[in-house]
């Protein structure tokens, strides 16, 4: 019964069929894909496919900003934020359990002064441009994966840098070299800690989406009519990181 992947056309065995592993489901590929994407078959959105969607949901959030759904949204997102616990460093999650290693991504995006109306307009791009996909994945584990590598990106990663003095190579007398070292370490984004994130961002917005999810798409849509699709996630001049944007 292990003697095939259930992922149609490929003809390799389920691990469990082999000495590699215990899923009775997928081979090592498809698993593997699986723990990255959300999907055993179908990968990530490109930015050129997503941003599009973040864009116009963070330009409706800045423009709509006073409705009570979008407070609560954006006041739950607060809430993850202050309920990550203390910053701890990229270079340190490994070892952490993935709820430790979730909870510990919004304390990162809190150090970083993300603003919070970034993290909910990821959620509605995904809810939007997986309603516009003509062939989605439409399981809820697929879409907080989606939106949980976005908003895990946003974070980055931890750079140090510091000073080193090295010995003169042609003569000890003479004063030593300093090297600037450097590093640079970037957390592995897969496995359950997405599904954590996403579950976190899907319950802080999911009423938001309830209520204004198609009259954003609304906005959308006449946006694009227009003529005027964005290609980048935030207006010129902002970054996810570091900044707050205006009112």
């Amino acid at each position: 019964m292990y003697a095939y992947c259930r992922v149609i056309g490929c003809g390799r065995p389920a691990r469990a069929g082999t000495s590699t592993g215990l899923d009775t489901r997928y081979c090592r590929v498809h698993a593997d894909h699986l723990s990255r994407h959300g999907s055993a078959y179908k990968g990530s959105y490109l930015a050129k496919v997503i941003n599009p969607y973040r864009r116009a949901a963070l330009d409706w959030l800045l423009v709509h900003g006073d409705l009570f759904w979008v407070k609560d949204a954006v006041g739950k997102v607060e809430g993850l934020y202050h309920g990550g616990g203390p910053h701890i460093e990229a270079f340190r999650l490994p070892g952490l359990k993935p709820r430790e290693r979730g909870k510990a991504q919004w304390a990162r995006l809190r150090h970083h002064e993300v603003d919070p109306r970034l993290v909910v307009a990821v959620w509605l791009a995904v809810e939007m441009v997986i309603g516009d996909d003509l062939q989605p994945v439409s399981t809820s584990q697929y879409k907080r994966v989606q939106a949980a590598k976005v908003v895990h990106r946003m974070a980055s990663g931890t750079h140090k840098s510091w000073e080193q003095e090295r010995p003169h190579p042609a003569h000890p007398g003479l004063p030593p070299i300093v090297h600037i070292q450097k590093l640079s370490w970037y957390p592995k984004s897969r496995g359950r800690v997405l599904r954590y994130i996403g579950e976190d961002l899907e319950r802080a917005a999911e009423l938001l989406v309830d209520h204004h999810l198609e009259e954003v798409r609304e906005y959308k849509r006449e946006r694009d009519s227009q003529g005027k699709p964005a290609t980048r996630p935030y207006p010129k001049g902002i970054r996810a990181r570091g900044r707050r944007m205006g009112t």
